[in-house]
């Protein structure tokens, strides 16, 4: 065993390199788990590259795909800031030390700031002497510019509008001009501030009382009734912009539905109401009309609503196998029948359900009891998705050569997968779940294969699906509407949020133009105001400037 020595100073001394030895293994430690987890947010960052690439390439694949671009972005994000966290103590630790390096994390180039972003410049003076021999015979070689984002912290204002009293000294008449118009009553909120508000509370999903919490913080205080009082106002003006989006979405030839569930409060509990969309979107059969979605409240589910909603509409009907449409497709029905095209998406879910590797795999990992793999229901998946594969290849172009492909390619197809499915079918029992899955095809088989005779058609009713995601997401956040007065308001505003976003339009700068010009227009200029009209409108500004 070795003897520590008895001097102060060799004691001192050993330490001393004791502690610089641990240093640098800390150092060195810090370096490799700083490397590590570079390289995992970099590999992370590759594949959801690929991902992406291979979307923009064949389109999405399927709902497990989009599944896991969402999660691959969740994971990047928590990988990058672990990656900084530990990049920063690896410099930290080799700080201590002189002889390991610090560690620097590869980025990716940056992209350049926006051009419009207005350039605020920060001089550091240069020396006024030379640090070397001490001349002040310098001359400016040039400089090196850095550029880094910031933000301003949201300014408040209070606008005064003046007019000016006169009196004539003939007639001793008083004059003055006439008030300006205010979108709510005395003005006390300006058209950008309660389109904020409107698009907070309807687009990003937070309730008015978490908005005036947060304006008491930066010093204004807005109570909670003078900030409901003034959205029942502003959606009370946009109602008849809201009529006019109504009648261009319905108007359409074809439609996607779908409805989703909202709480709504009732006394001492919640009740479930629905919400219910249309969309038009023709752009998939290379149609020119502008997109449009309106959404509708109610209570129930009954079968009567959808009636209601489109008591005068005639055309075709894309949308999931609920019963309460069956009316609308009765051949005696006025204006006319309404054609039904059913989702294949919802056709695929069952079998994917039981075809799930991954699913059982996890369940296996988490020491649960694994999903039964259905062999049969793998195989529905593979042709199903061959379908879609066609349909990813003719997306966007006219519906006569939409038709023409899939009379070609898909129709064989579909004509395989049937006489597949019956006879698999005849080989299992009524309560299996693939012949389930399978007779729930077979009794709407010709509403399955419209899609085949029809160009306009298509494959699927995701286009509904995505109008109500925003709902899913929100109703978390806002937990249920306060009445049905409240869910109608809901219903109006997501109509002309979700337009504005399938039009590629700022919602919240829509609204506050559209909130300070809306009284001024002429009930026959009141389509200047829809979306796509105000963004070609924007754009021949833009152009002319």
């Amino acid at each position: 065993m070795n003897r520590l020595p008895d001097n102060i100073e060799t004691l001192r001394a050993a330490l001393l390199a004791a502690q610089a030895r641990a240093d640098i293994a800390e150092a060195e430690a810090a370096r490799a788990v700083a490397e590590a987890a570079a390289a995992d947010a970099l590999l992370l960052a590759l594949r959801l590259e690929n991902e992406k690439l291979r979307r923009e390439l064949y389109g999405q694949r399927s709902e497990r795909k989009a599944r896991l671009l969402e999660q691959l972005e969740l994971q990047l994000e928590e990988l990058e800031a672990t990656a900084s966290e530990d990049e920063l103590a690896a410099e930290r630790a080799a700080a201590r030390t002189t002889t390991v390096q610090a560690f620097t994390r590869a980025r990716p180039s940056r992209k350049p700031f926006p051009e419009h972003l207005p350039r605020e410049r920060v001089v550091v003076p240069g020396p006024t002497t030379c640090p070397c021999c001490g001349s002040e015979r310098l001359c400016k070689l040039g400089e090196t510019i850095t550029e880094t984002l910031e933000s301003i912290p949201r300014q408040w204002k209070v606008i005064q509008t003046v007019r000016e009293k006169f009196t004539c000294r003939d007639c001793e008449k008083i004059s003055q001009p006439p008030a300006p118009f205010h979108v709510v009553p005395r003005g006390l909120f300006g058209p950008s501030l309660l389109a904020m508000i409107l698009f907070e509370k309807f687009g990003q999903h937070q309730p008015l009382n978490r908005q005036c919490e947060r304006f008491a913080r930066e010093g204004v205080e807005i109570s909670l009734s003078t900030a409901a009082d003034m959205v029942g106002t502003a959606v009370g003006v946009l109602k008849p912009l809201h009529d006019l989006l109504e009648a261009h979405v319905l108007a359409a030839d074809r439609l996607h539905a779908d409805d989703t569930t909202v709480p709504v409060l009732a006394k001492g509990k919640t009740d479930t109401g629905r919400i219910w969309t249309y969309v038009r979107d023709d752009r998939p059969s290379g149609g020119q009309a502008p997109p449009g979605a309106v959404y509708y409240y109610s209570r129930d589910r009954r079968g009567e609503h959808p009636l209601k909603h489109l008591s005068g509409y005639s055309g075709i009907l894309q949308a999931d196998a609920y019963g309460g449409y069956n009316a609308l497709y009765e051949p005696g029905r006025s204006p006319g029948p309404i054609l039904a095209a059913l989702c294949w998406v919802h056709a695929r879910r069952p079998f994917f359900v039981l075809a799930d590797v991954e699913a059982s795999a996890r369940r296996k990992a988490q020491g649960k009891t694994p999903a039964v793999i259905s062999p049969l229901a793998f195989e529905a998946v593979r042709r199903i998705d061959a379908l879609f594969e066609i349909e990813r290849a003719i997306n966007g172009r006219s519906a006569e050569e939409r038709q023409a492909a899939r009379q070609e390619l898909s129709a064989p197809l579909v004509a395989d997968l049937e006489a597949w499915m019956r006879e698999q079918r005849a080989k299992l029992s009524r309560g299996n779940d693939v012949a389930k899955a399978m007779d729930y095809m077979f009794k709407r088989w010709a509403a399955f294969t419209r899609f085949l005779d029809d160009g306009r058609i298509c494959l699927s009713n995701n286009a509904a699906e995505r109008a109500l995601r925003g709902i899913a997401l929100g109703r978390k956040s806002w937990l249920f509407c306060g009445s049905d007065r409240g869910g109608e308001r809901t219903a109006l505003m997501y109509g002309l949020i979700t337009t504005a976003k399938m039009n590629d339009i700022d919602p919240q700068a829509w609204l506050a133009d559209v909130l300070m010009r809306i009284a001024d227009l002429p009930q026959n200029r009141l389509h200047e105001l829809l979306p796509w009209n105000w963004k070609a409108v924007g754009a021949q500004r833009q152009v002319a400037a």
